[in-house]
């Protein structure tokens, strides 16, 4: 998300260079570039030119203190103004009331709802350590029924199963005291959506959250439609009282104009982004690391907390010990690492959130891709094991064998095996204290403030 955005504001930042004060003048072809580039991520008019404004007000006339240039005054402005347009700080879940606390989902039809209710069910339990129920109340549909029912499986939360035919204000009631009698913590409702809004959703609705309630009631919007999920959002907030969105699809969505639009048109804060299609792939939304990725400032505590969560810790360990005692790293260690890599959302996702990656050249963000990383670990596959161990005596006729058994062509195996010898290199230099050389050399290649002194 944001990639189109990041790129029209980092070059007008560059443009900026060499300017000793941020006057009229040479703020306002900067000024012009920020607001195209709003308006072609799909921010909405409203936003952009309050947006606009505030920036403008603040940035002329400020003096270039210590070492600071204009673009750095600038970038510090933009990131402030960014933050404070999509809510200053993360709006965490509300769950402070008795037992069960109800999670009321809403939102049209193909936003992904049913998905981000199973999603929110596991981040609960396994974050929040929550004993979680979910119910469909979508009556219309016997395949959305039946699509929650196997994601709770896969999530391991309570099902608690309906009907078509049976009232959706019935079903909840039946819910509810089905999970307050067996102790569940957290009731999450899917309801019916429609392709757009109308009376009878908004009433049904309106029906079922005087029936239970909830402590949370969630807008689920694709973001990818942009403007309109702002609108959207604030057709649901004017007939429900919502308490926060849910953005789905944004790892599809490389304009992020519905992120920047929403807080200010509902009043309502993004809860949690949907980065996937996999249960796993649901991320709390918090505004100021949000605006740093924008802003190629990369995101480094989501980068950490994502790392915490998912990386097999013995694993890693094990592979840290080999490293350390010389022992090498080969292609089976490479593939483990790519493998750990995919099932945390892929690497191009990870590789957003460090710094500077959304100024890294195109080719290398394409070398980045999940489609290219597959390549490699099926490359890998079709090795024997002691190819794998021994990768040096992967000569010609070994090549040849191995493009033909994973499909690919010798130079994606010569393109591999040279990667490889890359990483090899990095890992050598990681052992006997060669971490701390290694990130003394990283100092001058990345953005200014991205990394802290090292001591000597």
């Amino acid at each position: 998300m944001f990639e189109n955005l990041s790129e029209r504001l980092l070059r007008t930042v560059k443009n900026l260079r060499g300017q000793g004060r941020l006057t009229e003048d040479n703020i306002k072809d900067a000024l012009r570039e920020v607001r195209m580039a709003l308006l072609e991520a799909d921010v909405a008019l409203p936003v952009v030119r309050d947006f606009i404004n505030r920036v403008r007000d603040r940035a002329v006339g400020q003096e270039v203190l210590l070492s600071l240039t204009p673009g750095q005054v600038l970038i510090k402005i933009v990131h402030e103004e960014l933050i404070r347009t999509m809510g200053e700080a993360n709006a965490e879940l509300n769950l402070r009331t008795p037992p069960p606390a109800v999670v009321l989902m809403a939102g049209l039809q193909g936003s992904g709802k049913t998905t981000s209710v199973a999603k929110l069910a596991r981040w609960l339990k396994e974050r929040q350590k929550k004993k979680v129920m979910v119910v469909s109340c979508d009556v219309y549909r016997p395949a959305a029924i039946e699509q929650l029912r196997k994601l709770a499986g896969e999530v391991g939360a309570e099902f608690f199963p309906s009907e078509v035919g049976q009232l959706p204000e019935t079903i909840a009631r039946q819910a509810l005291e089905h999970a307050r009698r067996h102790g569940f913590e957290v009731l999450i409702v899917d309801t019916a959506g429609r392709l757009h809004i109308d009376e009878a959703m908004m009433a049904e609705i309106q029906q079922l959250h005087a029936a239970l309630e909830p402590i949370e009631t969630l807008f689920v919007v694709d973001s990818m439609t942009g403007q309109d999920a702002a609108n959207t959002a604030q057709a649901f907030n004017a007939a429900l009282p919502l308490t926060g969105v849910v953005l789905t699809k944004t790892d599809g969505d490389a304009r992020g104009g519905a992120a920047l639009s929403i807080r200010q048109i509902t009043g309502q804060p993004i809860k949690f982004l949907g980065v996937g299609e996999k249960t796993a792939a649901l991320e709390p939304f918090f505004p100021d690391r949000v605006a740093s990725r924008i802003l190629g400032m990369g995101d480094v505590l989501s980068l950490v907390e994502e790392l915490e969560q998912k990386v097999d810790k013995e694993k890693a360990l094990k592979l840290a010990q080999k490293v350390q005692k010389g022992k090498g790293f080969d292609l089976e260690d490479f593939r483990e690492q790519m493998q750990q890599m995919m099932t945390m959302g892929g690497i191009a996702g990870l590789l957003e959130k460090m710094p500077g990656f959304n100024a890294a050249p195109a080719a290398l963000k394409d070398q980045a891709a999940d489609k290219e990383v597959k390549r490699l670990i099926a490359i890998i596959n079709s090795m024997t094991p002691q190819e794998r161990r021994l990768p040096d005596m992967i000569k010609g006729s070994r090549k040849r064998r191995i493009a033909a058994g994973s499909g690919t062509q010798i130079q994606d195996v010569n393109r591999l095996l040279k990667q490889f010898d890359q990483a090899q290199r990095v890992m050598k230099k990681m052992k006997g204290g060669g971490m701390m050389k290694m990130l003394r050399g990283l100092q001058g290649k990345l953005p200014p403030g991205m990394m802290p002194p090292l001591k000597r």
